[in-house]
């Protein structure tokens, strides 16, 4: 590949190390690195035309590099020869104008507004042939569920095609990042996802730190450990709860959705909310776990790992259940690779990557936690994936919470560094979280670039639907549970 600026994960560099490619040269350094087994973290168009940024994670390095495109209207798409690019190249086009030429689909990604624009409104594939039907489901759904349109190509029962379209609740949040930190930038990334909030707070933190060319101290860092771990345990409980209720077994998703409120309880007792809110700030954390609270978070984690086994377990012992789970919305190991799926989905097709292992921070640095992974990439592997996680992330937390170091809490963040770059990845519940900070002269941020991990896949969750019956398309669509919000950016 071409020389790329390469950093560690949190890691800042200046500017100027950036090497900046014209479009052809650019456009083969990046598929050279994602046929070396790279992926693509974040590719974003920086603002004042200064051009197209790649960031590239190689996992069996444990970097990331950076690459800069010069200025230009147009460049060859990257999408034909690399399909993880096709929802980047979008968002470029739709944001900044620059044309990926050759670029399969250019439908809009968020309907920003402009003039004659209407959310929602947009040209769908559609699937010619005798007996071929339509069904469009959303944007307004029945309960509380945030806004989407998917759009089924049927053959009968059978899906031949699904469409997704998001966007209806784009808040502009990479705009309001942009020209901080401030007093509102914080509660911006715990808001990024609502769900994710300390994946996020601590992408947003790390990158800050990173900026500001220092880290937490280490009991922050512990704490901030368990807190990211009780957020993936809460998160996948409620999620075999609701595989279950998908497929009326009503014994585990009534047990899960209260086992999952015990979890956020865990964490309200961390840090004073059940989501964690307010626990993570640059330099460190606001909140202690001293020995008696350490001690009630202990006891209630037994008592949830006890309470957890036994409702999952109805789950594997009823073949029911496990003849719906099984080769239902399968996803290949080789396109899981094609397209960059990351987080369960990824580990659920058998593709061993965890950013808490591969690109490690905070805590993971020093402390290991086993990667569970799967082989069948359908609705069973993605459940399973789960239940390995929150077994082990249980046991995680106890080891942490048992061996906390002392010192401080927090680190006053110094300025940020003018005209830097820092990319900070986070393994979130759903998997990778990449923000990428880019400073001007003063210290601000001229640039502020989110990739959730459903923008990765939630393309993935498309290809599990097809060969589908219809009727599968609730099981699928919370065998992913993917974020509206996250993607809406």
């Amino acid at each position: 590949m071409a020389a790329a600026l390469v950093l560690r994960n949190g890691q800042a560099a200046p500017l100027s190390r950036l090497p900046v490619l014209g479009a052809e040269e650019f456009r083969g350094a990046v598929l050279e690195a994602v046929g070396a087994g790279a992926r693509l973290s974040a590719l974003f168009a920086r603002p004042k035309a200064a051009g197209l940024l790649a960031a590239l994670a190689d996992d069996e390095r444990g970097t990331v590099s950076l690459l800069g495109m010069e200025p230009a209207g147009s460049y060859p798409a990257l999408t034909p020869d690399c399909p993880q690019a096709h929802l980047f190249e979008r968002e470029i086009f739709e944001q900044s104008g620059v044309r990926p030429q050759g670029h399969p689909w250019l439908k809009p990604v968020r309907f920003p507004p402009k003039e004659g624009s209407v959310c929602g409104m947009m040209d769908y594939f559609r699937v010619d042939g005798e007996e071929v039907h339509e069904v469009a489901v959303g944007p307004v759904h029945a309960g509380v569920i945030e806004p989407g349109h998917f759009r089924f190509q049927c053959h009968g029962e059978n899906v031949r095609h699904l469409e997704i379209s998001l966007g209806y609740q784009h808040r502009g949040a990479e705009r309001a990042l942009t020209g901080g930190p401030d007093r509102r930038t914080v509660h911006y990334m715990e808001t990024l996802a609502g769900d994710s909030t300390v994946g996020h707070a601590w992408a947003g933190c790390q990158a800050l730190e990173a900026l500001g060319k220092m880290e937490a101290p280490p009991r922050a860092a512990v704490l901030r450990g368990v807190a990211l771990e009780l957020e993936r345990v809460a998160n996948h409980i409620g999620d075999l709860g609701a595989l279950a209720g998908d497929v009326g077994f009503l014994p585990t998703q009534s047990y899960c959705g209260r086992l999952r409120g015990d979890v956020l309880n865990a964490t309200a007792l961390l840090c004073g909310n059940r989501f964690g809110r307010g626990l993570l700030r640059p330099g460190g954390v606001t909140q202690d776990a001293d020995a008696a609270r350490a001690k009630d978070l202990l006891d209630r984690l037994e008592d949830i790992g006890r309470d957890t086994a036994s409702a999952v377990g109805l789950l594997w012992d009823s073949p029911s259940v496990t003849g719906r789970f099984e080769e239902t919305g399968t996803v290949s190991l080789e396109d899981c690779r094609r397209l960059g799926l990351v987080g369960v989905a990824a580990r659920a097709c058998g593709l061993n990557r965890d950013v808490r292992r591969d690109l490690p921070f905070g805590v993971y640095r020093y402390a290991m936690i086993p990667v569970s992974s799967w082989h069948a990439g359908d609705v069973f592997g993605r459940a399973q994936v789960r239940w390995l996680e929150v077994q082990r992330s249980l046991q995680f937390i106890r080891e942490l919470l048992e061996s906390l170091p002392g010192g401080s809490l927090r680190r006053e963040p110094p300025g940020l560094s003018p005209e830097h770059a820092a990319v900070s990845l986070i393994e979130g519940w759903r998997g990778e979280i990449c923000h990428v900070a880019l400073t001007g002269a003063e210290g601000r941020f001229s640039a502020y670039k989110v990739a959730d991990p459903s923008f990765h896949n939630w393309f993935g969750l498309a290809l599990a639907l097809r060969g589908q019956q219809i009727s599968d398309f609730p099981l699928c669509n919370k065998s992913f549970n993917l974020s509206y919000c996250g993607f809406d950016l």
